[in-house]
């Protein structure tokens, strides 16, 4: 429905409409252009195009569904299909994903009846795709046993499947207390860390963080295997091809578009399972696809900023190696550093393949900690047992706050005294690279003299001495024992930190 107003004086006044059909609107799978067509405006008293109405104009548009893209309702690190729209671009699975629902043990009472005694009516949603699938509800037990299995096809390795346990409210109230379903707690796994053709048989916990805390609701017992050809090529390829379809990256759509499309498919996704028998309620839908999972979070914060920390961990280790062999700690792996450095700067072809050696090497020894089955929800890595009591009710408040006004304000100023941390990396990040740009932007000409004198100089002697003499004496200029070394900073940093950056033309 598309309205035309005009809007010269206060109060927009309504100069006609036209009411277009989604059915007659036609799919395009490509980029291909699309012509505009002419659509007749309709007034109040009928539409103008058919004679029953003042005429009111015609408006020109091009219209078109867009078959080529892949409209994601779940958070990107949790998707489980990357298929576009259209059907015909679909491409044939490579395996055949089974889970077997067996049961759940030790769960909770959530609710009270029968006068008065704990009671838990637990089923299971299953969602991988577009499917999704319901276990019948089992009542009146804190040990269900369902044994069930479904089904569904896989197009791409890399994918999330979802099981989530609730609690039926819908079964046991009356119309006037539509009471929403109770979450027990959800489990994923990702379907490229199956083995091919394996049957995992496993027991997970079922965690929920409420605003009291983290709490154990149960665990949960599921049989899964990915059924495929383990040398099958498309299984390979697959890790080589583009993630998402191929207009998303011929035209790319913005961050605001991708958000607003993601809140509308939620609704629809909802509104679809509510009309299915039994139906589900959309608050098992939004904790399905983790439609809060962008919203703001101290705890979330922290776990990402650790996460961080344990990706930058392996290049702090070897910074510490590389620290040690400077030291002399250990002589022996000291001499066998020159030796190596020695051996691969005589003969440099063997750079590459010592390289790529070495790496061989390392994934041949982790392969002996490798996980033997499918990792469930992590408590320590989410953050969930450390949270302070305040930031996880901030975690939970709606938006806009239902907090008392001094609340708001403390939580404000924690996030700005955050904040202010950022925003002091980000800056440090920025004038390193200013400084590298201000080599040679002539900001300092006196520096920029210098840097062109010394790379003159370091020109000539590249070209006048060999370089594997050059390479030798700057190895061992930096592996020298310590008795050979100043404690001071050297020259080159020296230099470096003197640069000038943009920081001091900030107001």
């Amino acid at each position: 429905m598309l309205m035309v107003e005009d809007r010269t004086s206060k109060e927009p006044m309504v100069l006609g409409h036209a009411m277009i059909p989604v059915s007659s609107v036609e799919q395009r799978i490509d980029e291909r252009f699309v012509p505009s067509k002419w659509h007749a405006l309709e007034g109040e008293g009928g539409g103008g195009g058919g004679g029953g109405g003042p005429y009111c104009g015609r408006i020109s548009l091009r219209l078109c569904l867009e078959g080529g893209y892949h409209v994601l309702e779940e958070a990107a690190h949790v998707c489980s299909d990357f298929r576009p729209t259209a059907k015909q671009l679909w491409k044939p699975p490579i395996g055949v994903l089974e889970l077997g629902i067996l049961g759940a043990r030790g769960l909770l009472p959530m609710k009270a009846k029968n006068g008065g005694k704990g009671s838990t009516d637990a089923y299971c949603v299953a969602k991988y795709g577009k499917k999704w699938v319901r276990t019948r509800t089992i009542t009146d037990s804190f040990d269900p046993r369902w044994h069930e299995q479904y089904t569904w096809q896989v197009y791409d390795p890399c994918t999330v499947l979802t099981v989530g346990v609730f609690d039926n409210w819908r079964m046991f109230s009356d119309v006037s207390d539509d009471r929403p379903d109770t979450r027990i707690g959800k489990i994923r796994i990702r379907v490229s860390t199956l083995e091919s053709n394996k049957v995992y048989t496993n027991s997970y916990p079922l965690l929920v963080l409420l605003p009291s805390g983290l709490k154990k609701m149960g665990e949960i017992e599921v049989a899964i295997r990915f059924a495929c050809p383990s040398l099958l090529p498309d299984v390979c390829a697959a890790y080589g091809q583009p993630l998402l379809p191929r207009m998303h990256y011929i035209r790319p759509l913005g961050v605001a578009q991708q958000d607003a499309l993601r809140g509308a498919a939620t609704k629809m996704v909802a509104a679809w399972l509510a009309r299915a028998e039994p139906p589900l309620g959309p608050e098992v839908v939004r904790y399905m696809l983790d439609a809060d999972s962008h919203s703001w979070s101290m705890r979330k914060s922290k776990a990402n900023w650790y996460r961080i920390v344990g990706v930058l961990a392996w290049a702090v280790g070897l910074a510490k190696w590389l620290d040690n062999i400077r030291r002399w700690r250990n002589p022996v792996t000291t001499v066998l550093v020159h030796i190596l450095y020695l051996v691969l700067v005589w003969y440099p072809d063997l750079v590459v393949p010592t390289a790529f050696l070495y790496v061989v090497m390392i994934g041949v020894w982790y392969y002996r900690f490798r996980p033997k089955i499918p990792a469930g929800m992590d408590i320590r890595l989410s953050q969930a047992e450390t949270v302070d009591p305040d930031e996880l009710d901030e975690e939970f408040d709606t938006i806009p706050s239902s907090r008392r006004p001094e609340v708001i304000r403390a939580r404000y100023d924690r996030l700005r005294i955050l904040a202010v941390r950022v925003q002091t990396i980000l800056g440090d990040f920025a004038a390193q690279g200013e400084r590298i740009q201000a080599l040679v932007s002539w900001r300092d000409p006196r520096a920029t003299k210098l840097f062109i004198t010394i790379c003159l100089v370091i020109t000539i002697v590249l070209y006048v001495v060999p370089a594997k003499m050059v390479a030798v004496a700057l190895g061992f200029y930096y592996l020298r024992h310590p008795m050979f070394r100043d404690t001071m900073p050297t020259a080159t940093l020296s230099f470096f930190r003197r640069l000038p950056s943009l920081s001091d033309r900030l107001i």
